[in-house]
């Protein structure tokens, strides 16, 4: 065996050990991954967004909510107390970015869904200070502006090339999907066929057009509601 004091003084010697120490490392780290099909566990209840959510969601990365809020639960007791059921990898697979996130001036959003009234959210977003006087986040009343949704056909095209499942008829009835989602009184049916648990409603109801806000709201109340969390069992426990 050669001691470490000859191989410390044999710089090319030293360079071929840690180049093979390397390399078996890496390859019994990589091998594995090629022999499974993904890394992201299936979970029951995932789906892609709705064009509704969808536009919410360009909304909330062009707003930088973002900086100042996070979408990921740690496996912390803590956490998971205030927060909800850790977050799975599977509830962020259609993301393009995913909202991890690191930094939290605000609370971290992932189980926000469902937590408060549609007209809490808008509220909030308007003034934050009249429903949560210590808040620091700015208005967002200008959110009550039209939605521009001509083009979502071709941004669920665009998402699909990334991986999103949207079929043919998902990206044809897109138009159709977001004006259906905030009209209660219309036949949602085949909406809620395509997306289950889509939140139907007139979000901001300061207008009779779809607004920005009705966007935003929408894809705030659909955040961690896709999966059963008292019927969830990890993969490794699912035999």
């Amino acid at each position: 065996m050669i001691n470490h004091a000859t191989i410390e003084k044999n710089v090319v010697l030293m360079l071929l050990l840690t180049v093979l120490t390397v390399s078996i490392g890496g390859l019994v780290e990589i091998v594995p991954l090629f022999t499974i099909e993904s890394t992201i566990e299936k979970v029951n209840g995932i789906r892609p967004y709705t064009p509704l959510e969808q536009l919410g969601r360009d909304i909330y990365l062009r707003e930088g909510c973002y900086l100042c809020h996070s979408q990921q639960i740690r496996p912390f007791r803590d956490e998971a107390e205030r927060y909800g059921h850790y977050s799975l990898a599977a509830e962020s697979m259609y993301d393009h970015p995913f909202q991890w996130g690191s930094k939290r001036t605000g609370p971290d959003l992932a189980r926000v869904g469902g937590k408060y009234s549609n007209d809490w959210h808008v509220q909030h977003l308007t003034n934050p200070q009249s429903v949560v006087p210590e808040s620091i986040m700015p208005k967002y009343a200008f959110l009550k502006r039209p939605l521009k949704f001509d083009d979502i056909a071709a941004h669920l095209k665009t998402l699909r090339i990334v991986g999103v499942p949207y079929t043919d008829d998902d990206i044809t009835q897109a138009v159709n999907d977001v004006r259906a989602q905030v009209d209660p009184s219309a036949d949602s049916t085949a909406l809620l066929k395509r997306y289950p648990k889509a939140v139907v409603a007139k979000f901001d109801d300061s207008s009779k057009e779809v607004t920005e806000m009705d966007a935003l709201v929408a894809y705030l109340q659909m955040l961690g509601t896709l999966v059963d969390f008292t019927d969830y069992k990890p993969a490794d426990l699912q035999q």
